[in-house]
């Protein structure tokens, strides 16, 4: 797998690496409102990277199911001290968890490495900034809009329709000028997604990858877990981490997670044990 280029720097994807989760909203599903103070949220940024994470992936606007919109005024003064914050003191890969062409002009600006976008650079002027931003960026396959998206999801082949949209949105950002190197593919797991749907993906995730592009799993506690597990978003660790394995045993590059020490243990393990994971 070639390294990801993200502005002026490289992330080293031959083996899987951890994204951390860094959500600095009031109402995200599993930590909304811990981290919602600046200096908790920069506290926790180094805390992320001391625990192994290779990117701090920071969202100021909740995609739980049946969340409501942020104005941009708000994301805007919710994410970026955080960006200027933690750039000089970390070499970690900074994503920004965003939709909005604001939000990625000004995060690029203030140092931000990657845009990780749930609309995958869909809403009007997001590709141009994406573009002029230099960043790296990360599509995401979502049925519907967040509020209403688990409604009630349906495919005729949830991997083939996956794939197909996934594969549209990389030529609309090769037209636009933005390099394959740059690209990372999401199915988007519990974005419009049934169990059986999330399932499925899981298994297939392999097939996916566009022109070897790396496949980003966002996994982590979330209602698929709890639906297998029975537990409730902050008891669902083992589940979680078993997931993370399973999505890097089927090709997935980047891991997003809330549990980073967890998560690059069991992959230390992974690692040395030598499973065939795909390369």
């Amino acid at each position: 797998m070639s390294p990801l280029r993200c502005g002026t720097r490289t992330l080293d994807l031959a083996r899987p690496v951890v994204m951390g989760v860094l959500n600095v909203t009031p109402d995200s599903f599993s930590d909304g409102g811990h981290f919602f103070d600046l200096e908790d949220a920069v506290a926790r940024g180094i805390e992320l990277v001391e625990e192994g994470a290779a990117i701090i992936d920071i969202g100021g606007e909740s995609t739980r199911p049946g969340a409501r919109p942020v104005a941009a005024e708000e994301e805007l003064r919710r994410v970026i001290p955080v960006v200027e914050r933690l750039r000089p003191v970390t070499r970690a890969i900074i994503s920004i968890d965003t939709s909005k062409p604001e939000v990625i002009r000004a995060a690029g600006a203030a140092g931000a490495d990657l845009i990780n976008d749930v609309w995958a650079l869909r809403e009007p002027g997001a590709l141009e900034a994406a573009l002029a931003s230099g960043c790296a960026v990360c599509l995401m396959h979502m049925q519907g809009e967040p509020r209403t998206m688990q409604h009630s999801p349906h495919y005729r082949n949830v991997v083939g329709e996956v794939r197909q949209f996934l594969a549209a949105r990389v030529e609309a950002c090769r037209a636009a000028g933005i390099s394959s190197e740059r690209i990372v593919l999401d199915p988007g797991f519990g974005f419009g997604k049934t169990l059986e749907h999330n399932l499925a993906l899981l298994r297939h995730l392999g097939e996916l990858t566009t022109d070897a592009m790396p496949v980003l799993a966002g996994l982590s506690r979330k209602s698929m877990i709890g639906a297998l597990t029975g537990r409730p978003p902050e008891g669902r660790l083992q589940g979680s981490v078993a997931a993370a394995l399973i999505a890097a045993m089927n090709g997935a590059r980047i891991l997003r997670v809330h549990d980073v020490a967890a998560t690059v243990d069991a992959l230390k393990i992974l690692d040395a044990v030598g499973y065939p994971t795909p390369r």
